[in-house]
């Protein structure tokens, strides 16, 4: 049985690398897994996933980095995405995004003190017809009033609070 996170990292990705393949090919997919199961992707992941692909360390900081949602910092576990481009601007971005740092207590950018909610902004989601579009987590929520956004971020706190260090731990097992 492993015995910490680290050796579960590395098995992971050694995992993961044989059924992907030991190339650069499969940095992104990895990248992701990572970042899905360990909320981050740090320096040691980075080095982990570098020895075990055989490529530069670097080359993998640099995925990570151009990526948005590969980015290394860890985030909360609802992210919070708000699309910022013209369309939604027009349909009411702004109130929106006022509304979520006011629920969550966050500007964008941030992660709470807890770990539970980080906000970002987000490109283009393609939900230009049915703005302001939201993605929390791999869930898209459109045509959204500040109501919405209070009952989603709500929804996400009853969540949060259900979410105990047991059932982290349970996972990882």
């Amino acid at each position: 049985m492993l015995t910490t996170d680290r050796d579960r990292l590395r098995e992971s990705v050694d995992d993961l690398a044989d059924r992907l393949g030991r190339n650069r090919g499969s940095l992104i997919p990895i990248l992701q897994d990572v970042k899905k199961n360990y909320s981050g992707v740090d320096s040691y992941a980075m080095q982990v996933i570098a020895d075990v692909l055989g490529i530069h360390p670097v080359e993998v900081f640099s995925v990570a980095t151009f990526y948005a949602f590969l980015h290394p910092e860890k985030d909360g576990r609802f992210v919070f995405r708000l699309c910022r481009t013209l369309s939604c601007e027009l349909q009411g971005k702004e109130q929106i995004a006022s509304q979520l740092q006011t629920d969550l207590g966050l500007d964008f950018g941030q992660t709470s003190a807890d770990g539970a909610f980080t906000l970002e902004w987000a490109a283009c989601m393609g939900m230009c017809d049915q703005g302001p579009a939201l993605l929390v987590n791999d869930k898209v929520y459109t045509r959204l009033t500040a109501e919405s956004v209070r009952q989603i971020v709500e929804e996400c706190r009853q969540d949060a609070a259900g979410f105990s260090t047991e059932r982290v731990e349970e996972r990882l097992v």
